[in-house]
């Protein structure tokens, strides 16, 4: 054989990575990461403090939701009228919370909605506060919540990720920078795909047994063990050896997550899964996928998921579409919230819903227009050791700014990392020669009001 030939046989390391027919080299650094004794930080860890939650499902709004017309309510009122809600309001359940007319579903379930109605924060742009939102930080790069949640909580699972992004299109929202990249989010259906095609890469493929795969795969990890030992220790090549087994081992798993057809047809109806719904500059979106998704992989064991809708971003055609959101997210919501509920779920899962801002009244002078409220909005919770039925914090008459409660996102940070039961000013990384945490450097204040 001339040196040519053997040349062209031979397979580098990269190149073997890159190519075997498993596929799992490309699942490095994609934070599938679950228990090992290699990487024992990775292990379930017992919180520090009581737990309230053990899981947390967040319905991110993306674009800003109004909340004078979905959850504050705000009559014209006064000397001077003000435009006011746009939308009838009715008290329900017996806590008599008030709920716009556009979300009958979620109504249903006011006796578990813990409103929170003075939060504000720092910009009304939409790129920087969504980024605060999910790090804590408006212009640089941070770790998630999730990615937090991971680290200091561990995975509950061997065989998923502990942190899933369903339909997420914003990486810097998901990933965990400084933190070791194993815990940064999976992203599920990325840029409004198709969610009912929406896969995890490279977990399926049935071109070769599960016993050829393994014994390939042990082949790949002995180059990388081997590589890993000669250059020392390196945490990205580490990552890359612990996702590739997971992914191995996520073949079991995650098709049959990913699968709705075991469901009950009542429970598909419920959520209105395959039903997608766009108007005007709405995106079209199967949003109850998305949450059904939610609640299997809690139920399976995922730590944090990301339940990502928009856009609400709505400045002219408002009354359109907000309407348009409300119809494809309500029942939804209120199915997903009826589902943890039966399951015994909704005590040890936090469910959170909000975007990364709010809006103010439609402009006077009749036109169907809004604009952008970083100074008062509103979020709610659910479940987790949260009071229900309640409504904490207040705007203005007008609904400009947040009075009363105020909370900003480094308080909704710091309280649910305690609901989790994580000490929000304790958990730190040492990165770059000093310690951070998802609070900053001011921190957050935890707010015990809202605890059951």
């Amino acid at each position: 054989m001339n040196s040519a030939m053997s040349t062209d046989l031979l397979f580098s390391r990269r190149r073997m990575l890159g190519t075997a027919s498993c596929g799992f080299g490309s699942l490095a650094l994609s934070a599938l990461i679950a228990q090992s004794k290699e990487f024992p930080g990775l292990s379930p860890k017992l919180p520090p403090i009581p737990a309230r939650a053990k899981r947390v499902i967040f319905l991110c709004m993306s674009g800003g939701p109004a909340q004078m017309d979905t959850f504050d309510h705000k009559p014209q009122t006064g000397k001077k009228p003000h435009p006011g809600s746009a939308y009838k309001f009715a008290p329900h359940g017996e806590s008599g919370l008030k709920i716009s007319e556009l979300l009958p579903e979620t109504a249903k379930h006011a006796d578990k909605l813990c409103v929170l109605n003075g939060m504000f924060c720092d910009t009304g742009i939409h790129a920087q506060s969504f980024l605060q939102l999910h790090t804590g930080d408006r212009l640089r790069e941070r770790p998630s919540l999730g990615a937090w949640v991971g680290y200091g909580l561990g995975t509950e699972n061997q065989n998923l990720p502990g942190f899933i992004s369903l339909n997420s299109s914003r990486p810097n929202c998901h990933g965990s920078a400084f933190l070791p990249a194993v815990f940064q989010g999976t992203p599920i259906g990325i840029n409004g795909e198709d969610m009912a095609r929406a896969t995890i890469p490279n977990v399926t493929g049935d071109h070769l047994p599960p016993d050829s795969k393994r014994k390939q795969l042990d082949f790949i990890q002995r180059l990388n063990r081997d590589h890993r030992d000669r250059s020392g220790d390196d945490p990205r090549l580490e990552a890359v050896i612990q996702s590739m087994e997971l992914g191995f081992r996520m073949q079991t798993a995650a098709p049959g997550l990913m699968d709705l057809a075991t469901e009950p047809k009542s429970v598909l109806e419920r959520y209105q899964v395959g039903r997608k719904y766009a108007v005007g500059t709405c995106r079209e979106s199967d949003f109850g996928r998305q949450c059904l998704l939610a609640r299997r992989f809690c139920e399976a064991g995922v730590r944090f998921v990301e339940v990502n809708h928009g856009s609400w971003d709505q400045h002219k055609d408002h009354r359109r579409d907000l309407e348009a959101n409300c119809l494809a997210t309500d029942a939804p919501i209120a199915a997903l919230l009826q589902d943890l509920e039966e399951r015994g779920m909704l005590e040890e899962t936090l469910v959170v819903w909000g975007g990364e801002f709010g809006r103010p009244g439609l402009t006077p002078g009749g036109k169907d227009e809004t604009g952008h409220n970083q100074k008062g909005f509103t979020f709610w919770l659910a479940g987790g050791g949260v009071k229900p039925g309640f409504t904490y914090g207040a705007t203005n008459e007008t609904g400009a700014r947040a009075v009363e409660g105020k909370m900003h996102f480094r308080d909704l940070h710091a309280t649910i990392l305690h609901l989790l039961g994580l000490n929000p000013n304790e958990l730190t990384f040492n990165h770059a020669g000093r310690d951070h945490r998802l609070t900053g450097p001011g921190g957050g204040r935890v707010i015990e009001d809202i605890f059951a």
